[in-house]
């Protein structure tokens, strides 16, 4: 089976009756492709920048429909996008219940199964070692502005593992309570910093952490987090379905 990684050779291809059976893609660039005539039965698409812009099906524009019913399996996603001070810690106590309900789940499922990986994808444990790592990145770094802001257990992503201050990862994976008391501390700083924050704080600038000619605020550092920890817990809520399945 061919593999294309890594590559910009297939840009602006045309493909005209091939077959895409079983194909999988993944961290792909897939703005402005078209399609016609295409038969889309099973597939399974998973875009977490859906909301950024359109997404035609048979001419209609079906993210507003994929938001709403996000929102109504997940209660307090639709405030991700709070903008004051009273909204922020709202959104983060909704989220803090979320992650306490989900971890209390994955606890209550066979010894080992937060170590598991479903379909390559990160485990439930490497997922909240990413959320810390997250929090690092736009909380420590970006809005406190922290000399050395990482924790080693954080989990960086493919394009955070470039940045040069980011610490070598710990051996994987590591003792799970220690993943638990780790991303308790970093759960608790957010809501800290969220218990104070004053609206000039909120309006404050930043440089954005991952490329710091960009500017941000303390509110869009704050959003990234809800973002990132909305769309993390889906992903882990989705591969726990999984193997309860199993």
């Amino acid at each position: 089976m061919a593999t294309f990684t890594r590559t910009d050779e297939l840009k602006g291809a045309r493909f005209v009756g091939v077959s895409l059976r079983g194909a999988r893609f993944v961290e792909s660039d897939l703005s402005g492709v078209v399609m016609r005539g295409v038969d889309v039965g099973g597939a399974d698409i998973d875009a977490p920048w859906l909301p950024d812009g359109t997404f035609l099906v048979n001419g209609v524009d079906v993210t507003p429909f994929v938001e709403a019913e996000l929102d109504r399996r997940f209660p307090g996603r639709e405030q991700r996008r709070a903008s004051d001070p009273a909204g922020l810690r709202a959104a983060w106590s909704a989220l803090e219940r979320t992650w306490e309900a989900t971890v209390a789940r994955a606890a209550a499922m066979p010894d080992g199964t937060v170590d598991v990986s479903v379909d390559g994808e990160w485990s439930f444990a490497q997922t909240l070692r990413h959320l810390v790592h997250a929090t690092d990145v736009w909380l420590r770094k970006a809005v406190l502005q922290v000399e050395q802001p990482f924790h080693p257990l954080g989990q960086a992503d493919s394009s955070a593992e470039q940045d040069a201050d980011v610490p070598p990862a710990v051996a994987d994976p590591p003792p799970y309570a220690e993943v638990l008391e780790v991303r308790a501390g970093r759960v608790a700083m957010v809501r800290d910093f969220l218990a104070t924050v004053t609206p000039d704080e909120l309006a404050a600038e930043r440089r954005n952490p991952h490329a710091p000619e960009h500017a941000e605020t303390v509110l869009s550092c704050l959003q990234v987090i809800l973002e990132e920890e909305w769309e993390h817990h889906r992903f882990a809520v989705r591969d726990l379905d999984t193997l309860t399945g199993r």
